[in-house]
């Protein structure tokens, strides 16, 4: 295996990498049922493409996606603090700090919260993807009609099994 073709072209290099510091307030707070704060911290925008990266924080006995697969990108889960049930398409394991899995193009898998305590992950999904949109619009899928919700799913590469 071998290094990609080169993509940057310049010989001095250049100024644009970009600092989010921890403290920074989350991008967008779902409530309700499974309360979760999703910080933005590489979108596809800002990496062109190249990859998505979120850091969630959940909270105690916070429901995560059912079983599901994505046909355009793969995903990959690590555990900062807490348990998180991750489930890896056979069966479902405790994560802990330092814990990670990585879900390859059409690999089934899931989580969710179920400790009582809070708990704290990285997704990376690459290539990148509009995720955004499908973070902040979750909540309303229980309003749409199973047409709209199938769409909606479609659109934002999620199939459900």
């Amino acid at each position: 295996m071998s290094y990609p073709d080169p993509r940057y072209l310049g010989d001095q290099g250049e100024i644009s990498a970009r600092f989010r510091p921890a403290d920074a307030p989350a991008d967008f707070v779902a409530t309700g049922a499974a309360p979760a704060a999703y910080h933005y911290l590489s979108t596809t925008l800002s990496t062109q493409g190249e990859y998505g990266l979120y850091r969630v924080d959940m909270g105690p006995e916070s429901a995560g996606p059912g079983t599901h697969f994505h046909k355009a990108m793969s995903e990959a889960f690590f555990v900062l603090s807490g348990t998180i049930r991750l489930f890896d398409g056979e069966r479902w394991v405790d994560a802990r700090s330092g814990d990670h899995l990585y879900v390859p193009v059409g690999g089934l898998h899931a989580f969710r919260n179920e400790s009582g305590e809070p708990a704290s992950m990285l997704m990376l999904f690459a290539p990148g993807a509009p995720r955004e949109e499908y973070f902040e619009r979750m909540g309303e899928l229980a309003g749409l009609s199973a047409e709209e919700r199938a769409a909606f799913q479609v659109r934002h590469d999620s199939f459900f099994v």
